[in-house]
Parts: C-alpha cells; sequence; structure tokens
C-alpha cells in the first residue's frame, strides 16, 4: 500500500467529517468540542511550571530580608524597610514602610521613585479596595494619601493587595522592630533550596493524577458518533471499499476531529488566559503573561491527541465488522478477558514496590518509576471498569420498565456505558490516593503551635517594649475587645557569653502572669520560677542550676553571632515555684517570672514586648478594630492570628496548587460529561421517539436514563474506591509513614463523583424530553 493511498482515504475521512451534512458536522463538531476541553486543560496544565517560576522569580526579587553575620552600614546607596504585613478579613496585605538614606538607595521591583513621607503606593487592587466604601477600616490603619500605583514586576498577581509608604525615623536593629537596612533586593547568593522527596513525589502523582482523566475523556472524545459512523462505512464497503480502507477513512475522519479540537482548545486555552487575571482560585492570582506554555510541551500535545485519536479508532474497529450490508457489533460479542487487564495494577505495584519505606531519608524517588506505577494503576481502572460493567449488568434481573430498557442498554453496549464514566472513575481513584497521601504525611509539615484560640485570637508584637503597658490599655478599650494581656519576654542564661543552656524570662503584672501560671499570691516585686510538669525532664538539671537560690544569671546571653546585653539578676533567696496553666498564653514560657519592680532597667532594651487580646465574636470585625488600634499604637507591630497548627509553605503551596488543578479537572469532567450524554442521546434519537410513539411515557424514559447512568457509575466509584486506596496505601509505605484510612474522606470523594454524574444526567432530561417528539421520526 502506498503513501498516496494512505494520504487518500485519510482525505477522503476528512471530507465525511467537514462535509458529510449535518450528522457529520455535529460529530465533528461534538468531538472537536470534547478535545478541545481535554487540550486547553493539558495547555493549562503545561503552563503551570512557568506560573510558578513567574511567581517565584517576583518573590526572589523583591525579597527584603538578609540574614547577615553583621548590620550593613548606612550609606548613600541604603534604604531601612519596615514590614508592616497585616490583614483585611480573609485577604493578607503585604506592606513596606520605606525610608532612603541617600541618593541612591535602591528601590523595590514595580516601583518607579520613593513615595514621601506620609504617601504611598498602592497595587491596582488595593487602590480599588480602598476606594470602595466597604473598607474604611483599612483606610483608617493605612493613613496615607495616594499618589501611584505598584508595577507588576512587583506583583504576584494582579489581585495581590501590596503598598508601599513612605516615613521617617525608622531604626534598624531595635528587638521586635522588623526594619532592616538594604543595599539591594532579592537575594544576590540564592541558595539551591533543598527539594524535600516527598513533597517531589506527591506533586509527581498529582501530575499523573490531574492529567489521566484529561487523556481519558480526550480518548472517549474521539469515539462520538461510532455508530452513525460505522453505518456510513458500510455503505462504503457496498461500492468496493475493504475493510483497511474503511479503517483509513475512520481513521482521517477521527484525526479531523482531533486536529479541530486542536484549535478549539488553543481557543480556549486563550480566551481563558486573558481572563486569568480577573479571577482569583483559592486566593490566588496570576497574570496572563505567566501562563506560558513551554514550546515543547505543546509540541508533543499537538503530536499525542492526534496521534491518540487514530491510535483509539483503530483499536475500537478491530470489534466492529463493517460488512457491505451492515454493521455486524454485538451478533456474537465477545466476553471480555480478565487476565491482562489485572497485569496493568499488578505491573504498577511492581514498579512502586521497590521504593516502599524510602521515605525522606533514603535520597530521592525514581521518577520515572513513580510515574509509570501510578500512571500503570490508574489505566488499570480504565480496562478494569468495562469487564465490570459487563459481568454485572449480565447477570441483572428484570424489574420495572424503567429499569428493564437500562439494563438491556446497558446489556447491549456496556463499553459505551463503561467509557463515559470512565474519566470520572479515574478522577476519584486519583483524589482518593493523594487525599491519603497529604493526611498519612501531614504530621511532618503541620505541626501543633501549643497555642489555643480559645484564650486569645490575636497575638500583636510590639517593636518596644515600653510600648505594652499603653498598648495593652489601648486595646482593651477597643470596640470587640473582652480583654487584652500584655507581656514582655527575653532569654535568661547561666553565662554572659556563650550560655550552654538558655530559658525564657518574662515580664508582666500580677493579672498577665495569672495567665500563664498558678500563682499563690502576687504582688509588684515578686518573682517566680516557672515549672512545666510536661517539660523535658533532660532540662531540669539546668533550670535547677540557673535558679538555684543566690545564683547570678545574665539577661540577654552574648553569643559569636548575636551581641546581647549579658545584664546580671541574682535569683532571690526565697524563690517561689509555680506550675504552668494547662492553657497558658505562652505555652513556650519556662525560667523566671517576674513583676516589673523586681526587674532590672538596665536589661530592658532585651525585652520583647506582646500583647494577646480575646475578641467578642459577637462584634463582626473585631478584629480589624484591634488591627487599627495596633497600627496607631506602634506602625510597625506585627499582629498575628493565634492558630492552632503552624504549616510549611512549600507543603501548603502544594495542596493549594493540587485543589485548584482537581477543580479544573472536576469541571472539565462535568463539561465533558455532558456533551457525552448529549452525543449519546442524538445516537438514539429516533429509538426514543419509537418508544414514544408506542405509548412508552417521558417519565419512564427519564427514570430510564437516570439508571443507565447510576449503574456504571455505582461500579466505577467502587472499583475507583479499591483502586484509590491501594494506591494510597503503598505511596504512604513508600513515604515511610503509617498507613491510615479516613473512610469519611473516601465517602466524601466518591460522593462527589456521583453528584457530578447526577447532575449531568438531571441537565440531559430536557435536551431528551425534546428528542423524543413525534418528529424525531422523520428521515430523508
Amino acid at each position: 500500500m502506498s503513501l498516496r493511498q494512505y494520504a487518500r482515504d485519510l482525505g477522503m475521512g476528512a471530507r465525511f467529517a467537514v462535509t458529510g451534512g449535518r450528522e457529520g458536522w455535529v460529530r465533528t463538531a461534538l468531538t472537536a468540542v470534547g478535545v478541545g476541553m481535554g487540550v486547553a486543560l493539558l495547555l493549562l496544565t503545561t503552563a503551570l511550571p512557568g506560573v510558578v517560576s513567574a511567581r517565584h522569580a517576583v518573590e526572589n526579587a523583591r525579597t527584603d530580608y538578609m540574614f547577615t553575620p553583621h548590620p550593613l552600614p548606612r550609606g548613600d546607596d541604603t534604604l531601612l524597610l519596615a514590614a508592616t504585613d497585616t490583614w483585611w478579613r480573609a485577604k493578607p496585605v503585604r506592606g513596606r514602610l520605606l525610608e532612603p538614606e541617600g541618593p541612591k538607595a535602591p528601590t523595590p521591583p514595580g516601583v518607579g521613585r520613593f513615595p514621601a513621607e506620609g504617601e504611598m503606593l498602592v497595587s491596582p487592587e488595593l487602590g480599588r479596595l480602598l476606594a470602595s466604601g466597604d473598607a474604611k477600616l483599612l483606610r483608617e490603619r493605612l493613613p496615607y494619601r495616594i499618589t501611584g500605583t505598584i508595577g507588576a514586576k512587583g506583583l504576584l498577581g494582579p489581585r495581590e493587595l501590596v503598598y508601599y509608604a513612605g516615613t521617617e525615623g525608622l531604626k534598624p536593629g531595635t528587638p521586635g522592630a522588623r526594619v532592616e537596612r538594604l543595599r539591594s533586593f532579592g537575594d544576590p547568593h540564592p541558595e539551591p533550596e533543598h527539594t524535600d522527596p516527598v513533597l517531589l513525589m506527591i506533586t509527581l502523582v498529582s501530575f499523573v493524577v490531574l492529567l489521566m482523566p484529561v487523556a481519558v475523556f480526550i480518548a472517549a472524545a474521539v469515539r462520538f458518533g461510532g455508530e452513525r459512523r460505522d453505518r456510513r462505512l458500510a455503505a462504503l464497503r457496498l461500492v468496493g471499499a475493504d475493510s483497511r480502507t474503511t479503517r483509513r477513512i475512520a481513521a482521517g475522519e477521527a484525526l479531523t476531529g482531533s486536529l479541530i479540537g486542536l484549535a478549539v482548545g488553543a481557543g480556549l486555552f486563550l480566551a481563558g488566559r486573558q481572563l486569568a487575571g480577573s479571577v482569583t482560585v483559592m486566593g490566588e492570582s496570576f497574570y496572563p503573561a505567566y501562563l506560558d506554555p513551554s514550546p515543547l510541551l505543546v509540541l508533543l500535545v499537538a503530536l499525542a491527541v492526534p496521534a491518540c485519536a487514530v491510535l483509539v479508532t483503530l483499536l475500537a474497529m478491530r470489534g466492529v465488522v463493517v460488512e457491505p450490508l451492515g454493521v455486524v457489533r454485538t451478533a456474537v460479542p465477545a466476553r471480555r478477558r480478565l487476565w491482562w487487564r489485572l497485569l496493568l495494577p499488578v505491573a504498577g505495584l511492581a514498579l512502586l514496590y521497590p521504593m516502599v519505606g524510602q521515605g525522606r531519608s533514603n535520597g530521592d524517588f525514581n521518577q520515572y518509576l513513580v510515574v509509570a506505577g501510578v500512571l500503570l494503576l490508574l489505566v488499570g481502572v480504565t480496562s478494569l471498569l468495562p469487564w465490570l460493567v459487563e459481568r454485572a449488568v449480565a447477570r441483572l434481573d428484570p424489574g420495572a420498565l424503567s429499569w428493564q430498557l437500562a439494563v438491556r442498554r446497558l446489556q447491549l453496549s456496556s463499553g459505551t456505558a463503561a467509557r463515559t464514566v470512565n474519566g470520572v472513575a479515574v478522577a476519584v481513584a486519583g483524589a482518593i490516593a493523594l487525599q491519603m497521601l497529604f493526611a498519612g504525611v501531614q504530621s511532618a509539615y503541620v505541626r501543633d503551635s501549643g497555642k489555643d484560640p480559645a484564650r486569645a485570637q490575636l497575638e500583636i508584637d510590639l517593636s518596644d517594649h515600653a510600648q505594652v503597658g499603653p498598648a495593652a490599655a489601648a486595646v482593651a478599650r477597643t470596640e470587640g475587645v473582652r480583654t487584652s494581656v500584655g507581656l514582655a519576654t527575653a532569654s535568661l542564661g547561666a553565662k554572659p557569653r556563650d550560655a550552654d543552656v538558655s530559658f525564657g524570662f518574662v515580664m508582666g503584672d500580677c493579672a498577665a502572669l495569672r495567665e500563664l501560671a498558678h500563682l499563690p499570691s502576687c504582688r509588684d516585686g515578686d518573682t517566680f520560677a516557672l515549672i512545666d510538669p510536661e517539660s523535658d525532664p533532660t532540662y531540669d538539671p539546668y533550670r535547677d542550676a540557673l535558679l538555684r537560690p543566690g545564683h547570678t544569671a545574665y539577661i540577654d546571653p552574648s553569643y559569636a553571632d548575636i551581641r546581647g546585653l549579658a545584664v546580671p539578676i541574682t535569683v532571690p533567696e526565697h524563690l517561689r515555684r509555680v506550675t504552668s496553666r494547662k492553657d497558658p498564653l505562652m505555652p513556650s514560657a519556662t525560667g523566671l517570672l517576674v513583676t516589673p519592680a523586681a526587674f532590672p532597667k538596665a536589661a530592658e532594651p532585651a525585652l520583647l514586648g506582646q500583647v494577646f487580646v480575646r475578641t467578642d465574636p459577637a462584634v463582626p470585625n473585631a478584629q480589624e478594630y484591634v488591627r487599627n488600634t495596633a497600627a496607631r499604637v506602634d506602625p510597625v507591630s506585627d499582629i498575628m492570628a493565634v492558630r492552632p497548627t503552624e504549616t510549611s509553605s512549600r507543603y501548603a503551596s502544594l495542596r493549594t496548587g493540587t485543589l485548584i488543578g482537581a477543580s479544573c479537572v472536576l469541571m472539565l469532567i462535568g463539561a465533558s460529561l455532558l456533551v457525552s450524554q448529549l452525543e449519546q442521546l442524538r445516537e438514539r434519537r429516533r429509538l426514543l421517539s419509537a418508544l414514544v410513539a408506542f405509548g412508552t411515557r417521558r417519565r419512564t424514559l427519564g427514570l430510564s436514563v437516570l439508571w443507565q447512568s447510576a449503574l456504571p457509575i455505582t461500579l466505577g466509584l467502587l472499583l475507583a474506591a479499591v483502586v484509590g486506596v491501594t494506591l494510597g496505601a503503598v505511596l504512604l509505605r513508600m513515604s515511610a509513614a503509617k498507613v491510615t484510612v479516613v473512610w469519611s474522606d473516601v465517602l466524601a470523594l466518591t460522593g462527589v463523583g456521583a453528584g457530578v454524574v447526577l447532575a449531568v444526567t438531571l441537565l440531559t432530561l430536557p435536551p431528551l424530553l425534546r428528542m423524543t417528539r413525534p418528529d424525531g421520526l422523520r428521515t430523508e
């Protein structure tokens, strides 16, 4: 067979796709839409590494904290900068106070000139927010005149809230003040970031899990209208075409639909790219320019999708005998075999097994084995589901008329039903595995902060210990505040320099100290030794030696890389020991508790001031009022919401990215299922009209459509749960984590999959009613 003959047959298939009348156009359009949605998501996925890289580059370029052993001297090229980050309800606001010390001081990325004192530059989104009537409290917190906007080079996304304000009088080096002296922005010598093997494995698994349903939907989309196409090919056999020619013509039709789908997908991606700047997903926004796919990956998608279309069509044609007088599809259907279908998941487990128990301490995971193993396990779902549906529906008993119609349809075309829900099953299996993996390794990246949000909802770190009393009093008078507690802390060592062990030192009035420990009695001038019953017993001898009556300890001891004050303090002869509360405001407090009269004045510069705030939940904006008060008392104070846990930023970013990707895949699942269901109804329009003409009620047909969706999806979700739990258990064993199954999460994820199918099925009922009208029997 010559290449010319191949090209001629493929070209004939292409002409059938675009000039085959209304039926051919509709089939091609459905294929193009299905493939296009998959291609758009593939292009979005190939662009994600570029988004991460672009955001990381911006974040690195505007880095303004330097870990240097010695502070920079003042010069004409230095800048004083204070971090004044805050929150507006649930949105973070990045803020900086700028004070240039010379004409050559560096400007932040996206800033053309320094704002003068009392002025500020804002991001476009913050400017819109401040101009709105809803942000009155935030406007009070930022009492600066807006004189310009920050450029895109200094923002992570168009929806980010950022401001730079001009000020004077910043003092670097003050304990508690977040003030830096800079000569440039960005880290000039960034160290290579250590890659956590477990997080890298989660990243690989996430990409496979998110992309696999897309591939399944593309493979299903190229088979839209297969029954009508095969009947049309039978007419070609009647005029002399052989079976190989018909396969090549069918491949040409599929190839044309996939190429049009590529164009549709590119258009959808470009349209979505332009809209990216106007939406926020999981609190994150992106500039359209960030969504720039790698040319190599785009070329791979452009080649893989048409190749997949042709391959899937040729494989599907192997099970169909196209004869001159008709299509033999179900005369003597061959029973699907199980043995080779089981080989795929078994091979996937075999690839993953050598990495069981490796964890994060035995080097990186083999990326190729991880991808191949997970891929084979998920492909196993698509291979096992047709066999499972075929065997299950073959044993179903007759029942109501709607049930009989659904069961008979499934018995005649169980493969079509399985293809419809394959993508959902794969997505649910992958989601279950990822959920188990995230939950299993969470303890390594989410640690207990020891803080109780019921005791205090906000914590204010002040730049000056002398402001503790005034700040606590001002906050106590703020609307929506029930209690405010002011405390000041420092470190206490046994030696003035290079102390082997250091303990805490807390100063506060008696009411404040009672928030930390059980005090029998207290008056100004008292000192207490704080004993935590749950502390590490290995530190007890050091603590007892340090707090020995009459012994001299040192507040703020010096170290080789930190210059301290090393102010001596004598431990009182009659030191009373008190035990920590079970719910202290400062869980890390140890050592001495001191009232103000017993504290040496010389050590005051070493103190760090904190105010703990309990708010009234009945006041909606209580936390905003507190932030405004703290900003007035101390503009560079750091206000944090008290949370019971602290999460690794990289782990949180990966989890957020996975959720965003899963949301996109879920939308694709719903849209593709809707297109698939409509295509099936279109194929059966004449049959449905005939059933109505013979007296079948439309309600019965609607119920039969629901049953046809419910049975395969139930089987698919059961299979997905088994495969997902198995994959999740293997991934946890690879991570050296304890294998636990949260069945409520498994049920929730399977419920989401079932809900998507149910919603799509309900959306197809109105078209079903239109297609069952008598004019559906008309033919030409």
